[in-house]
């Protein structure tokens, strides 16, 4: 059956996002989400992530000066499944893009003891087919001051400028910056024009996450899903995960 074409218009006119979360994306540009998902839950899923790095191979994995990505988490196990179409998370997307979107990214981060603070940034650019942007990153980890926790500039989502214009050192704090602090299962939920990047981490452990991206349907994503797509991640996956995900429909016998 061809979905529908209202469902963009269906999904924002939800009321999954609680009023406070909405007000606090729309004006400081990010909010926490605390304990989406519960303890156990986040057992199990933090297990499935160690397996699901461990058996990545070749351009899936990259090896950063910080951290260590490994790509698709569609394709990665039915644990993942439901983070993309967290139903506030998709009610988020409808308030900042505006318009029918789809996912572009969904990887695991590592980041490594040690790692030092990533440079303020914004994720796309205003003239960018890709803009508006809507990141989520769920905290697989504690996300904590001494453990490269993210942390944004409130309200520069608002702003014309970029942080390589304003600041002569993009690495170093800012004089309005927060931190983005939760419990491992909290999902933080952000305009990607919003300033911001992860601090250090000085801790002894590494600080895990699963991070995604959601843009314009008509934008140019960084993982093309389609292409990549198992047999058994599409029988499993149901509408509306196909409809996030812009999978063409399958063909009728």
């Amino acid at each position: 059956m061809a979905p529908r074409p209202d469902w963009f218009s269906t999904l924002a006119a939800g009321h999954e996002l609680p009023s406070h979360a909405d007000s606090a994306l729309d004006e400081r540009g990010f909010v926490v989400l605390p304990n989406v998902l519960a303890p156990e839950r986040m057992e199990r899923l933090a297990s499935a992530y160690t397996e699901a790095v461990a058996s990545a191979t070749g351009d899936d994995i990259r090896v950063g000066s910080t951290s260590t990505k490994v790509n698709d988490f569609v394709n990665r196990g039915a644990v993942f499944d439901d983070l993309y179409i967290y139903p506030p998370l998709l009610e988020a997307c409808c308030k900042v893009i505006g318009k029918p979107f789809k996912l572009s990214s969904f990887h695991a981060r590592t980041l490594r003891p040690g790692a030092h603070a990533q440079e303020l940034h914004v994720d796309v650019p205003r003239n960018s087919a890709d803009w508006p942007l809507l990141g989520f990153i769920l905290m697989v980890d504690e996300f904590r001051p001494d453990n490269g926790t993210t942390r944004f500039v409130p309200g520069s989502h608002r702003w014309p400028t970029t942080p390589e214009d304003a600041m002569p050192d993009v690495r170093a704090a800012h004089d309005a910056e927060v931190l983005a602090c939760g419990a491992a299962g909290s999902l933080l939920v952000f305009n990607g024009s919003t300033w911001h990047g992860h601090t250090a981490n000085t801790s002894d452990g590494p600080r895990r996450s699963i991070q995604g991206a959601f843009i314009p349907r008509d934008g140019r994503a960084a993982t093309d899903f389609s292409a990549r797509m198992q047999p058994d991640t599409r029988a499993r996956l149901g509408p509306l995960a196909h409809l996030v995900l812009a999978l063409p429909a399958a063909n009728s016998e």
